[in-house]
């Protein structure tokens, strides 16, 4: 039976991607698959969460594929981007925003977009 794995971000340096992403998520490094290619991040309770797999080329600047992180208040989002930016984060330029966007673009210290999306505005329907 096929089912979904976990997303995968391709990253040059392993061990920066799994500090940030690990204190970005409060994720754990796990041995599993542990290779100078692989790194598996894990929730505390084991359960697999994010690869991070060594790549040789660049992060696109705007990819097909991207991560979401959810949070519930305006509020947070802003607490949340300000602590992402000060692990390493940066805000890429981004042209692409709607009027009044409910998502915040960020890139993590390997350039890879990612996207910090306040629930409460995010439209219904």
């Amino acid at each position: 039976m096929l089912r979904l794995g976990v997303p995968v971000i391709g990253v040059m340096d392993l061990d920066r991607a799994a500090a940030f992403w690990t204190a970005a998520l409060g994720l754990v490094v796990s041995e599993e698959w542990w290779s100078e290619e692989w790194r598996t991040l894990c929730h505390g309770d084991g359960g697999r969460a994010l690869g991070l797999m060594r790549s040789r080329s660049p992060a696109e600047p705007r990819p097909r594929l991207h991560l979401d992180l959810f949070v519930e208040s305006t509020a947070e989002q802003d607490t949340e981007v300000a602590r992402l930016l000060s692990l390493g984060a940066t805000r890429p330029d981004w042209e692409l925003y709607p009027e009044r966007p409910d998502f915040v673009v960020l890139a993590d210290p390997e350039g890879n977009v990612f996207c910090v999306v306040d629930l409460s505005r995010a439209p219904s329907g």
